[in-house]
């Protein structure tokens, strides 16, 4: 069941036939990473000591800020220690449950930015019921829901791991685990690891992702029929927000998805590069969109920012 601890150990790579540059490119990385931990870390405070913000949505956005750094603090030590210490070995056990949490986090931000939908669609389709349908024991659910369909499924797969003999290279292509990657080093047969990925995007992430088109479909139709023009944009700029993310995420898994299944003449810099932006990209993004059009969490910065001067 248990991998074998004297077993050579995974080789992981940063960019190839860039190696002698690759100090410099932890620069722009470090940068992104201390971005990334700010910017998520600044909304969780703010959510967290702001009374104004104790509403479900935002109840939903400190969930997904913590999604978001803990994706961070997962991939974070191995990038770093390949592109500025070279540091490139890591133990089997180490790097299965590496990337149990990075495919594990992948689902579970699916299934928050799913319950933010509906967050949204409650908000505007049913504004009269809205405190009665998302009570603070509700938002709980939806939370440790979305965490538990994230952890629990994936398992399965990480799991199978453990039991192969791995006796093809040992070189990764990434500065982190993936499990598909992990996968093909195993002298085992491999069906069930294949499929089995197969069946979560098909009853998880895609139909996150139809459930959301459906819900802006119906929240789209209420906000046509709403008379004055000045309560209508009102109304979509709330949405704004979440539809960038959504937008964000969901290209970016897609597109990875497509180019390790269907893009086997795509060069492997492309294919480390699209890595990257999956992983970075959503969670630099998530942030910044919610500050820039959100006026609550600017009022609620500003005024922390200001009791802190004044403080001082």
């Amino acid at each position: 069941m248990w991998p074998n601890m004297s077993a050579a150990p995974f080789l992981l790579t940063g960019f190839p036939s860039l190696e002698a540059a690759h100090h410099w490119i932890s620069i722009p990385f470090f940068a992104v990473y201390i971005s990334l931990l700010l910017g998520n870390g600044t909304l969780l405070y703010l959510i967290k000591h702001d009374y104004r913000l104790h509403e479900p949505m935002y109840y939903f956005l400190a969930m997904l800020a913590g999604t978001d750094l803990m994706v961070t603090l997962t991939t974070m030590p191995t990038v770093m220690g390949v592109l500025l210490l070279n540091h490139r070995e890591i133990k089997h056990m180490a790097c299965f449950i590496q990337a149990y949490f990075i495919h594990s986090l992948s689902i579970v931000e699916s299934g928050i930015l799913l319950a933010m939908a509906y967050d949204r669609f409650n908000a505007i389709c049913n504004p009269l019921r809205y405190t009665t349908i998302l009570t603070s024991t509700r938002v709980l659910a939806l939370g440790v829901g979305a965490f538990m369909r994230g952890f629990i499924c994936i398992m399965p797969v990480i799991v199978r791991l453990f039991s192969f003999r791995y006796c093809h290279s040992h070189m990764l292509s990434h500065a982190f685990c993936l499990h598909q990657e992990v996968m093909k080093l195993a002298c085992a047969d491999i069906t069930f690891n294949k499929l089995y990925p197969v069946i979560i995007i098909s009853l998880a992430i895609f139909p996150d992702s139809l459930i959301i088109f459906f819900s802006y479909t119906l929240i789209f139709q209420t906000v046509m029929g709403i008379i004055s023009g000045e309560e209508r944009a009102k109304a979509l700029n709330t949405c704004i927000s979440h539809i960038g993310c959504v937008l964000i995420f969901y290209v970016t898994v897609i597109g990875l998805s497509f180019i390790h299944r269907f893009g086997k003449n795509v060069p492997q810099v492309v294919q480390i590069i699209m890595s990257y932006v999956c992983f970075l990209f959503p969670p630099l993004m998530n942030p910044i969109i919610y500050s820039i059009k959100t006026k609550q969490i600017q009022y609620s910065f500003f005024h922390i920012f200001s009791q802190y001067k004044c403080g001082n």
